[in-house]
């Protein structure tokens, strides 16, 4: 019984479109990741100087710190924007195409 519900849903195209777009969605969203994260990480590596920079005369904190709190907060944006797509249209998508498999 079940493998015949998953070869329904392998042969239905609702399938291939739900994995071609969480595929593409999550590549895209981790690229957008690791730009930032390495981005970051090389800017320590060859760029010292530059994230040493007091952010004003007399302030301790440096540009490093604004953009290193800024990595933690794009990650954490990033995560809620993916769990928010996966949580409808992909959830959607899924229980669409077990309806559909079981119905038949």
């Amino acid at each position: 019984m079940n493998d015949d519900i998953v070869a329904r849903i392998e042969a239905n195209p609702k399938y291939h479109e739900l994995v071609s777009k969480r595929s593409s969605y999550s590549i895209v969203m981790s690229i957008l990741m690791i730009i930032v994260y390495y981005g970051y990480i090389l800017l320590i590596a060859f760029n010292k100087e530059w994230l040493s920079t007091k952010l004003a005369p007399g302030m301790v904190t440096s540009v490093g710190i604004p953009l290193g709190v800024g990595v933690i907060v794009f990650t954490i944006v990033i995560t809620n924007i993916y769990v928010r797509r996966a949580n409808t249209e992909f959830d959607e998508m899924s229980a669409a195409l077990l309806k559909e498999a079981n119905k038949k």
